[in-house]
């Protein structure tokens, strides 16, 4: 079908990972408002996708031996990309990965720390596959439209966060301060809003959140894994005062408790920052980037809105992201592709959009490691660098050669796909123009686009000819700097 739903396109690219021709069909006359229902209540549709690994008519899978998501990190690299590209719940794969990026942790630390078998499943274990909690990034699935301060709960107990911060080694003799300073600085309200004594306090209240092994089996077992455990004999017991309140009646102190009831202190601490209006700005701040521009900063009205979207409803995300989806500053086509895409962005929507038939999924991870993002390894606590940071010289060229290795490999299936448009070089363009999602052309790299197509063919095209012009125009297409906004 031809193009031209724009604000739905919009919506599908940025609460999604872009448009398939299915897509586009479905959605061909539909309101905003009902494709913003389909998004945000996906859990009307059905979470089945792994269902599909190794199916025909999906991306590939490279395996080394025994497929195994659960205990290989590419492999859980893989299953999630497969996921990205094929899930029936874009929204929700989309949020987590705002989630992955917002509580960065990185698997080469935990592999580091209690080895890379245990450290794949803390981050990517599918609940009930195999024993031990759900992994991180089900979590985020779980919860990517839920409760901020539950999330931020389950978070603290997340055996991979706490692994990552060191959470296990926090003991009532030697609080350990990596946490408690990151969920203020990183997670909620932000540098600014804190002291340096309120650091000590939130390590105190997180003394004995550790970790352990309950079947004390050796690393390299795909039954070992490693729990939340809260040690009430390594909690200290004091009050602990911060400087902003804790609760509403404006008391900044958390009453001394026994040790058996001290996992209240880290509840009562969780919820003040959840719920501190500054948190509410900052998240807002965070939602404007990844939704609505890159170009511009933050609409201070827009910021005060989704604040008090968020503290109106309890901190739950669900009415916050539908309420950012259907405003005028999300819908204004001023900031249609207005956001620079992630490189994992870059290439699952490159994907769908060019066609998977023949491919591996696996194909993707190398080339994204070279554009700046490894999933489950983001740099730091602070997460990837977002925005322009993203297009280094080296990653602009990883870019570029990953859509010319994508063309190359789905050459015969463009061809055979753009066979009605062999006529002309300007009805081959408009066709791929309709199957592919660039920002606008200029008219200067539009008509180099002509030429590329009229150089060195006679039209119409031959077979040949046809596939090698549709493999040439999807890579320049998708190399374009055109094609790098969502």
């Amino acid at each position: 079908m031809a193009r031209g739903n724009w604000q739905v396109e919009h919506l599908l690219r940025r609460a999604g990972f872009g448009p398939t021709a299915d897509d586009l069909d479905r959605f061909e006359d539909a309101p905003v408002s009902i494709v913003v229902d389909f998004l945000v209540e996906y859990q009307r549709q059905p979470d089945d996708v792994d269902s599909k690994i190794g199916q025909s008519a999906y991306v590939g899978i490279t395996t080394r031996g025994e497929f195994s998501p659960n205990t290989r990190i590419d492999d859980a690299r893989q299953r999630w990309l497969f996921r990205m590209v094929h899930t029936q719940r874009p929204l929700q794969e989309k949020m987590a990965l705002f989630w992955h990026n917002h509580f960065a942790t990185a698997y080469s630390k935990l592999a580091g720390t209690v080895g890379a078998l245990p450290a794949t499943k803390m981050l990517a274990l599918k609940a009930g596959e195999l024993p031990g909690p759900q992994g991180q990034l089900e979590l985020f699935r779980q919860y990517a439209l839920g409760n901020f301060r539950s999330l931020l709960v389950e978070v603290a107990r997340d055996p991979a966060m706490v692994v990552w911060l060191d959470g296990r080694t926090n003991a009532r003799a030697r609080p350990q301060e990596n946490f408690g300073r990151e969920i203020m600085e990183l997670f909620t309200f932000g540098l600014g809003n804190y002291t340096e004594q309120d650091v000590y306090a939130a390590a105190r209240v997180f003394t004995g959140w550790n970790l352990r092994n309950p079947q004390r089996l050796r690393n390299t077992d795909p039954n070992a894994y490693w729990e939340f455990f809260y040690n009430a004999n390594q909690h200290e017991t004091s009050a602990k005062t911060f400087t902003f309140p804790i609760y509403r009646d404006g008391t900044r102190t958390i009453p001394a408790r026994s040790a058996a009831d001290g996992m209240q202190d880290g509840i009562d601490f969780i919820t003040a920052l959840a719920t501190h209006p500054e948190t509410a700005r900052r998240l807002a701040r965070k939602l404007w980037g990844f939704f609505v521009s890159e170009l511009e900063a933050p609409d201070p009205a827009f910021v005060e809105a989704v604040a008090t979207e968020y503290l109106m409803n309890n901190t739950e995300m669900k009415p916050v992201v539908r309420f950012i989806l259907r405003s005028p500053w999300f819908l204004d086509p001023a900031r249609w592709h207005a956001r620079y895409s992630w490189p994992v962005e870059f290439v699952i929507r490159a994907i769908r959009e060019v066609g998977w038939n023949g491919l591996s999924i696996d194909a993707a991870r190398t080339p994204l490691l070279n554009m700046g993002q490894s999933l489950f390894e983001p740099p730091d606590v602070a997460g990837w660098s977002l925005g322009r940071d993203w297009f280094s010289t080296g990653a602009v060229l990883a870019r570029m050669n990953f859509a010319s290795t994508l063309a190359a490999n789905q050459r015969f299936n463009l061809g055979r796909a753009s066979a009605f448009a062999r006529q002309s070089p300007d009805d081959l363009l408009a066709s791929f123009m309709e199957r592919l999602s660039p920002a606008p052309y200029d008219t200067a790299p539009y008509h180099e686009l002509l030429t590329y197509l009229q150089s060195g063919a006679a039209w119409p095209l031959s077979d040949s000819q046809l596939t090698a012009k549709a493999a040439g125009l999807a890579k320049l297409i998708v190399g374009s700097s055109e094609y790098q906004f969502i």
